[in-house]
């Protein structure tokens, strides 16, 4: 069969290979061609367009590439139709997903949702074009079936895929890897995920890197996402105590002591790392008085949604001063605090199902008739 798959960022990139991999398990001549990046193409998708050209954080960075939207809205639509694909796989990147799912269904195409968008945080009445655009749905987190069941919309859970992509990494040897990346050979490491764009990575590293004078006992280690290149990164590595890895994520937090993340997927993956965090977010003032506004949750984090409760510290907005990350920093390197988060880690992980995620998935798009 031909598919169809659109992801618009890094995380959706990610996910997106290991489908391609299972799809193609599944159906040994599937043609794929697909909306994501390096991972996806590597896996074996015909690479139409990559994140990079379409990743924009924000209301108002929205606003202002409004054009460049609408343009990639238009081109996606026309390949759609050229390919004719037997079905469309969408990857979360719901602002632009959901404006395709519905011109899809007006052509009868075969819409498959993996990784929902994540309408039980902000604009639930969204749960209506998902009933009228998607023929089926396939969630990542324990509590989005019941959030679907309220609204009678049946949904299949099929575990979260970065327990696979954790569990497939390349192992590493820790004296190796901190001898090729020039890194101390023992300090403990504090890891920095500050994000994948440019807005986000250059406002989070101000704040973080301003308490590393207060640490020089441990390295810090900026983790470099691959849609930035390491010019970009030049300017924050002033001090002894501050390295910098490009898109070696995964190999940093398995040796990681404890980490400085931004609110995202990040936060899961440190925590199915089991290293102990801090959650951080600021965004420009427009964008988060928006958000404040519609985000109906008590919790950013995921490890804290998924759990219900306060398993590792937050600092929104005007709480995220270098005060404050510091104090909470102190509080995961050592003591009894560390210890709680670390076992909530435990159980936050026997509840995401398990590995298989990608596979399950892709058994059921390619079996499933609308």
């Amino acid at each position: 069969m031909k598919y169809y798959i659109i992801a618009g960022e890094a995380s959706g990139d990610l996910h997106g290979s290991n489908l391609i991999k299972a799809l193609k398990a599944e159906d040994p001549k599937a043609e794929i061609r697909c909306w994501g990046g390096d991972l996806m193409q590597a896996a074996g998708g015909t690479l139409v367009k990559h994140y990079k050209e379409m990743a924009f954080m924000g209301f108002l960075e929205v606003l202002l590439n409004i054009l460049t939207i609408s343009k990639n809205i238009k081109f996606c639509k026309k390949d759609i139709y050229e390919f004719n694909p037997h079905k469309i796989i969408f990857i979360d990147y719901s602002g632009f997903n959901l404006r395709i799912a519905k011109w899809a269904k007006t052509y009868n195409f075969s819409t498959n949702y993996y990784i929902s968008p994540q309408i039980w945080a902000s604009r639930e009445g969204r749960i209506e074009k998902i009933k009228r655009d998607i023929d089926f749905m396939y969630v990542i987190l324990p509590f989005e079936k019941e959030f679907y069941a309220k609204h009678d919309f049946p949904v299949h859970f099929v575990g979260h895929p970065l327990l696979d992509a954790v569990a497939n990494r390349s192992e590493i040897d820790e004296q190796d890897f901190r001898t090729s990346n020039n890194l101390h050979p023992e300090k403990p490491i504090i890891a920095l995920l500050p994000g994948s764009r440019k807005q986000e990575v250059q406002k989070m590293l101000i704040l973080m890197l301003s308490l590393t004078g207060e640490f020089a006992d441990y390295e810090f280690v900026i983790a470099g996402a691959p849609s930035l290149d390491g010019d970009f990164y030049a300017p924050f590595l002033k001090n002894p105590n501050i390295s910098f890895v490009s898109n070696k994520t995964y190999d940093i937090l398995n040796i990681a002591h404890a980490a400085l993340v931004t609110s995202g997927t990040a936060t899961l993956e440190t925590a199915i790392f089991k290293v102990p965090q801090v959650v951080c977010y600021k965004a420009n003032w427009i964008s988060y008085q928006i958000a404040k506004r519609i985000v109906t949750l008590d919790h950013i984090s995921l490890v804290n949604l998924i759990m219900k409760k306060e398993v590792v510290k937050e600092l929104i907005q005007e709480e995220l001063t270098t005060e404050n990350l510091k104090a909470e920093l102190n509080k995961i390197l050592s003591g009894d605090f560390r210890n709680q988060q670390l076992a909530s880690y435990e159980e936050l992980e026997k509840m995401l199902g398990g590995q298989g995620a990608s596979v399950k998935a892709a058994e059921l798009i390619v079996t499933n008739n609308s």
